[in-house]
């Protein structure tokens, strides 16, 4: 087997490939893989919500092989027993279409306005999906030029969940802050033509650039979301960048119900999400951390 990452340590090359063995030998034999046994238990819905940079590792220079990140995601990922999880950024629909495989998921494709698509993969049954959910059917030229998608889940407990896979637009200036304020505005809009009588459960979940202190954070918590973090959150909560995360921008969000069932949420700070600060040449799956929720059903 080749080496993974460049420039690594004999230690580390061993490492990623015997655990990469191991996974594969598992995952043939049908075998769920997690870090924890306890997480399979209970009642229990877990989210991540992922930038995931087009699945080509960060920093880029360090990356020998972009071709085995989506394979190393999906292991890393699955250590955690999600539920549902979204990418911003996302690869090609192809890509996406493996990764849920070896997640044993399900998955939607949401293509951007632009060169940003999205995507949720998820164990639960899809029950309906639309993209880009616009009020009227018509987005403004200048609206969701990276990707909003919505997907109707029915969860375990057979209530039906509206999940939101949205990445906003970028950069920190006041034009940027208007266009988000616009975006978050019509998926408000079209929240409220889907449900207007507040009682299903309602989650958005992805890169919303911008941070809690910001105009657009207000436009989430005069609806009625609670952010999960806020709620239950563990650790400084910062999503990028993964070497020395400096700010919180990826958010899980919950409306209905689900809104008082939030026990956990915290940046992965962890594992092969992260930059390992003793190796200058490691590298991690993306340039944000993924952000983690979980939920009591």
């Amino acid at each position: 087997m080749k080496d993974l990452i460049s420039k690594h340590t004999n230690s580390r090359r061993e490492f990623l490939e015997k655990s990469a063995i191991a996974i594969a030998g598992l995952g043939a034999l049908g075998m769920p893989i997690y870090a924890n046994p306890s997480l399979v238990e209970g009642s229990y819905l877990r989210i991540i919500a992922y930038n995931v940079l087009k699945c080509t590792g960060w920093p880029k220079e360090n990356v020998a092989n972009k071709e085995r990140i989506p394979l190393l995601m999906a292991e890393e990922l699955k250590k955690y027993a999600p539920d549902i999880v979204n990418f911003s950024e996302s690869p090609d629909e192809a890509t996406v279409k493996s990764i849920a495989k070896s997640l044993d998921m399900a998955y939607v494709f949401f293509p951007s306005g632009g060169n940003w698509p999205g995507a949720i993969l998820t164990r639960y049954r899809i029950v309906d999906t639309i993209n880009v959910p616009v009020v009227g059917g018509t987005r403004a030229e200048d609206l969701f030029t990276r990707h909003w998608g919505k997907a109707t889940l029915e969860l375990s407990n057979k209530e039906t969940v509206d999940v939101h896979s949205v990445h906003l637009y970028p950069h920190a200036n006041p034009v940027s802050a208007e266009i988000r304020k616009r975006e978050i505005t019509e998926i408000l809009r079209s929240m409220d033509a889907d449900n207007d009588n507040g009682d299903r459960s309602t989650i958005v979940m992805g890169d919303l650039n911008h941070t809690p202190d910001s105009p657009e954070y207000s436009q989430w918590m005069d609806a009625g979301f609670t952010d999960s973090f806020a709620k239950s959150g563990k650790g400084h909560g910062h999503t990028i960048p993964v070497d020395v995360p400096k700010k919180r921008i990826d958010y899980v969000l919950a409306r209905g119900p689900l809104a008082n069932q939030i026990v956990e949420s915290r940046a992965l700070f962890e594992r092969r999400f992260r930059t390992e600060p003793s190796e200058p040449d490691s590298f991690a799956l993306s340039d944000h951390l993924p952000q983690f929720a979980e939920f009591k059903l």
